[in-house]
């Protein structure tokens, strides 16, 4: 390795570690960060300091962004889940009870016009499966019903894990709330200090989204 390539590789370790910090700090605040949004406080943003109108693949400091991502999907405090309008969220770890409470809950916003194929999923995945696909998935993730996580197969591919949330809870040694009316009301807080509105949780029947 070359002294020059050397230096920039410090250089960039060193970016990714500030942004990493910086998004950190602005999640523990916050409880709640978008992965990307145009208005909303969120990852990128954070980064790269400005609100693109096109994914961040495509950004100039998009390897920076997704170095960051990869820092915080494996951190402590940190979980990537579909909460708010259906949008990868950051949740910070203060939050995990109440997200446990209302995404164990059963209720009729997560019940109510599920299909068939994705009950035959949720009935899979609690009996411990994982490697699942399709659609269906996607249906179970925006109700809370499962937890998905992006891994890295044997082979060096992408995979989608899916778990129940008794084995993410049991996994990452998470008590849930005891109310689930309280804990929804938590994260419609957390929802509002970010400046969404809490229509943009799946459970609210008001379809104005986000803002």
């Amino acid at each position: 390795m070359s002294r020059a390539s050397g230096a920039n590789d410090a250089t960039e370790n060193a970016d990714v570690l500030r942004a990493t910090r910086r998004t950190l700090s602005a999640l523990e605040e916050l409880g709640l960060l978008l992965e990307q949004d145009r208005e909303l406080a969120c990852v990128v943003t954070l980064v790269t300091g400005e609100s693109p109108r096109t994914s961040w693949w495509s950004h100039p400091q998009g390897r920076l962004v997704f170095a960051v991502l990869a820092r915080l999907a494996q951190h402590e405090d940190v979980l990537f889940t579909k909460l708010l309008a259906g949008k990868v969220t950051l949740v910070h770890r203060r939050l995990w009870p109440c997200l446990l409470a209302v995404a164990r809950a059963r209720a009729d916003w997560q019940m109510r016009g599920l299909s068939a194929a994705a009950r035959k999923i949720l009935e899979r995945v609690e009996k411990g499966a994982q490697e699942v696909s399709g659609k269906a998935v996607k249906e179970l993730e925006t109700r809370l019903l499962v937890h998905t996580e992006q891994v890295h197969t044997a082979a060096g591919k992408h995979a989608l894990q899916v778990e129940s949330w008794d084995a993410w809870a049991r996994r990452r040694r998470v008590r849930s709330a005891r109310s689930p009316a309280r804990a929804r009301q938590a994260l419609e807080e957390a929802a509002s200090a970010l400046g969404a509105r809490p229509s943009a949780l799946p459970w609210s029947t008001d379809p104005e989204g986000l803002r």
